[in-house]
């Protein structure tokens, strides 16, 4: 099952969707040069130096590249027949994390392997969404009732609960909310995502209005993400404190103005006033050193990129591809929205990287498996149009 026939790969090579690669190759370069730019100083090393992390990050990018390539050579109907396996085998992994992990700032999710760090919670992504594309393509599956989303919701309540509660990494957790978008596309009453919406919109008053007990709260929160959600809202100023990384963040994007400062002449990069900013900081570089032009550039190809999936989604002939491809876009959309958000004080801190962009191993080979995964269910489906 795992090699395809000759004339199966030339099909393939044919039907792949170069224009997402193009996005794709286009995020992950310019991320690379603002790593590198965000690192630099005049003592620097080449942006191709492993003693850097511009110089890791374009090994990372590699490896990743092979990583595609093979994920493009394997029968695209494997993901559906081990669906289940993957799965199983990527929970059973963030369980054991926590045993094998180093304390990374409170967070048990990280796997040191001498010169990398390996988080399983990036690979549990795109394995959630092949199980759920896996369960919900099932003969004669159909959303009529919120019974009929028990499995769904388990299947993304799982790791999702590990990596919030077991390994402490509440941002990783949160981007499986992106599967209700995925739920919602396939007949999941839309009064569920209102519900939702609507809980935060009471969580939110209930903080900015002070309703509940400071106790309760506490009880719920631990004290640094009640900090970050209060800067975020405005209820507390603590420039020098917990909202110290977004206001030097807005400080670094606003002093870009229109064109920026140039690359590697960020004065706030150079004297690291944002801490950081290789990884989940990463925008607040293009703002400094490439302005509103470069951040506006940015975000439309993200949004080209996402739209993009989207419509791959729509043009696949199977519903184990189209949920698939409904997943990626929905992790993508999550991701960027939250990345952004927070950067620029409009979303609390919560650790969670730029696609393609920001700085790390784990994050750019995970995206990169999600992302190939659909390109190769996408390029399959011409011989499924026969």
């Amino acid at each position: 099952m795992i090699p395809a026939s000759v004339n199966s790969r030339n099909s393939i090579w044919k039907g792949l969707d170069w224009m997402t690669i193009f996005i794709y190759l286009g995020l992950a370069l310019f991320g690379w040069v603002n790593i590198y730019g965000a690192c630099y100083n005049f003592e620097q090393t080449s942006i191709f130096s492993f003693s850097n992390s511009a110089g890791k990050q374009f090994v990372w990018i590699m490896s990743a590249l092979v990583m595609g390539m093979i994920v493009l050579l394997i029968d695209e109907k494997l993901y559906d027949i081990l669906g289940y396996w993957m799965y199983a085998i990527v929970v059973l992994l963030l369980v054991v994390t926590p045993f094998l992990a180093t304390d990374t700032k409170g967070s048990m999710s990280w796997i040191d392997l001498g010169p990398l760090k390996l988080q399983p919670a990036e690979f549990a992504k795109f394995v959630t969404a092949i199980a759920v594309a896996k369960y919900m393509s099932r003969y004669g599956y159909v959303v009529r009732s919120w019974r009929d989303l028990v499995v769904p919701f388990c299947l993304i309540g799982v790791p999702m609960v590990i990596i919030m509660i077991w390994q402490k990494e509440t941002g990783s957790a949160l981007v499986f909310a992106a599967f209700l978008l995925v739920f919602y596309t396939q007949g999941m009453n839309g009064k569920v995502l209102l519900y939702g919406f609507l809980a935060i919109v009471v969580a939110v008053v209930v903080l900015r209005l002070q309703i509940i007990p400071d106790a309760w709260i506490d009880s719920v929160l631990k004290d640094y993400q009640r900090a970050r959600i209060e800067v975020a809202l405005g209820i507390r100023e603590d420039p020098m404190g917990y909202g110290y990384n977004v206001a030097q963040s807005l400080i670094a994007i606003g002093s870009g103005r229109f064109l920026g400062k140039g690359f590697l002449q960020g004065t706030q990069t150079k004297l690291s006033f944002v801490p950081e900013q290789h990884t989940d900081f990463i925008f607040c570089t293009v703002g400094e050193e490439w302005g509103f032009v470069g951040t506006f550039l940015v975000v439309v190809a993200y949004v080209a990129l996402i739209l993009r999936i989207l419509y791959l989604a729509q043009r696949q002939r199977d519903l184990f591809s189209q949920i698939y491809a409904y997943s990626v876009a929905g992790i993508l959309l999550v991701h960027f929205t939250i990345n952004i958000g927070m950067v620029l004080g409009l979303l609390p801190v919560i650790g969670i990287p730029l696609p393609f962009f920001s700085y790390g191993g784990s994050s750019f080979w995970g995206f990169t498996l999600l992302l190939f995964i659909l390109l190769r269910m996408d390029a399959a489906r011409i011989n499924k149009m026969h």
